[in-house]
């Protein structure tokens, strides 16, 4: 089990050592091999003695996304030419800080400074990004990293499901989690509720936090397969170990449990076909979608079933109706204070104490704690997002290309996780993503000076 501890301090140590020598994308190594296994290698430090390690390891992400910010704006020759996106991430991260200083609500300024963090910190991640070359980027080689990440994960789960035992209850998570941030165990199994269904069955995480993040992991994985084996005329050439990336991204899927994660899977399947024209990939989902009708209309003849899908489909099961009521609730404060209720009411600061407020969309998380102006700046980043990157990828060739296509894809596939999930909690997926939106941002900034 020390194995997690040691490959989460030796991927510190290499990224910082590339970041030193000036490669700053070297960055992206601990967030691939060391934020994918953060919690793990937090619970198993405080379980196997090296509780006085667990300070020094917190902050490393947060300390080597402000060094490599740090060293490029150093090393920064020419001015830099700004971005609409530039100005909404300037303009949301200016905005959520006035809300640490400003003594609105009922948490004190550790509290808030906490739920910035959580909430706020992405811009900085993004302007990490922001001064790296897509050019001088080995994008194949970190890529293959992420699908490495996502085989390894499936083999742990696989070992869960022959074993019909949570990995975390190995990992000392529950006693992490109790000594740290006060949550007590829940559930059947001595986790948390996320850890199952609302009918008992088990959700595996594999060594992510919890089965959440394992499931975005996956859709990012799934929108690498598609970055990195799409060539410039859209032609998709998958290896044998990108084979094996895509079969275990799809046990991963299938045993997630969650209809959401599914959904987004399966769509982003769909619009990777679309935008690269693969018409037997389309037609192939039409008769497959057909075909999932027909036999669903054969199964509901069980009344169980029938059930089950009603339910869903009304949204009269348990898991629906708790987001349904988390949603009104959370929009209800936003009617009632459109200027927000002040950071840490909503997310993850107030989850801990149990007095969330609309904590099941991560769009409500921040209306309900800064406003409506910080939501539509929030909102308005990943409009803009979705558009640049479906405009240039057919603009864009090579490194930049593949950085679009991955880019768009998870967004479309985030869609839903974002509207069911505090999602700026899952460190691996938004520390990697917001640092290659910067990336691409920069790249498509370069492409139009070059133009122009």
């Amino acid at each position: 089990m020390i194995i997690f501890p040691l490959i989460f301090l030796l991927s510190f140590m290499y990224s910082m050592a590339d970041i030193i020598k000036g490669n700053r994308q070297g960055v992206l190594l601990f967030f691939i091999f060391g934020l994918s296994i953060y919690t793990t290698t937090m619970s198993l430090s405080f379980v196997l003695g090296f509780k006085f390690l667990i300070p020094v390891f917190q902050p490393i992400k947060e300390l080597l996304v402000l060094i490599t910010l740090g060293i490029g704006i150093y090393q920064l020759k020419e001015k830099l030419k700004l971005n609409v996106v530039d100005y909404l991430m300037g303009a949301y991260f200016c905005y959520t800080l006035l809300y640490v200083v400003i003594p609105l609500g009922d948490y004190g300024f550790s509290d808030r400074l906490s739920a910035f963090k959580s909430t706020s910190f992405f811009p900085l991640i993004y302007a990490a990004g922001r001064f790296v070359d897509a050019g001088k980027v080995n994008i194949s080689r970190y890529f293959h990293y992420i699908l490495i990440v996502a085989i390894a994960a499936t083999a742990v789960l696989v070992y869960e499901l022959m074993s019909d035992l949570h990995f975390q209850t190995n990992t000392g998570y529950a006693d992490y989690n109790f000594y740290y941030f006060g949550q007590e165990p829940t559930g059947n199994y001595g986790l948390t509720w996320t850890f199952e269904t609302e009918t008992g069955f088990r959700r595996f995480a594999s060594f992510f936090s919890n089965p959440l993040e394992y499931a975005a992991a996956t859709l990012l994985a799934l929108a690498v397969i598609a970055g990195l084996y799409t060539d410039d005329e859209n032609n998709l050439k998958i290896s044998a170990f990108g084979q094996l990336a895509l079969v275990s991204t799809f046990i991963a899927i299938v045993a997630a449990l969650s209809r959401a994660p599914l959904v987004s899977y399966f769509g982003m399947i769909y619009v990777y076909a679309f935008i690269t024209r693969k018409s037997y990939m389309l037609k192939t989902f039409h008769y497959g979608f057909i075909a999932a009708v027909l036999y669903f209309i054969f199964l509901i003849q069980n009344e169980d079933i029938y059930s089950f899908v009603v339910d869903t489909i009304t949204f009269q099961n348990a898991s629906s109706v708790g987001h349904i009521v988390e949603w009104l609730a959370g929009i209800d404060a936003m009617i009632r204070q459109p200027l927000g209720l002040g950071l840490g009411s909503s997310g993850k600061v107030a989850g801990m104490l149990g007095v969330n407020v609309g904590g099941e969309n991560q769009f409500i998380i921040i209306g309900v704690q800064a406003g409506v102006i910080a939501l539509v700046l929030y909102l308005l980043i990943h409009i803009y997002l979705l558009t640049y990157t479906y405009k240039w990828i057919k603009i864009l060739k090579g490194n930049e290309r593949k950085i679009a296509i991955m880019l768009f894809l998870f967004k479309i596939g985030s869609v839903v996780p974002l509207l069911t999930t505090n999602f700026e909690n899952y460190s691996y997926v938004i520390y990697i993503s917001w640092f290659l939106s910067g990336i691409f941002i920069k790249s498509i900034t370069t492409q139009r000076t070059a133009h122009d």
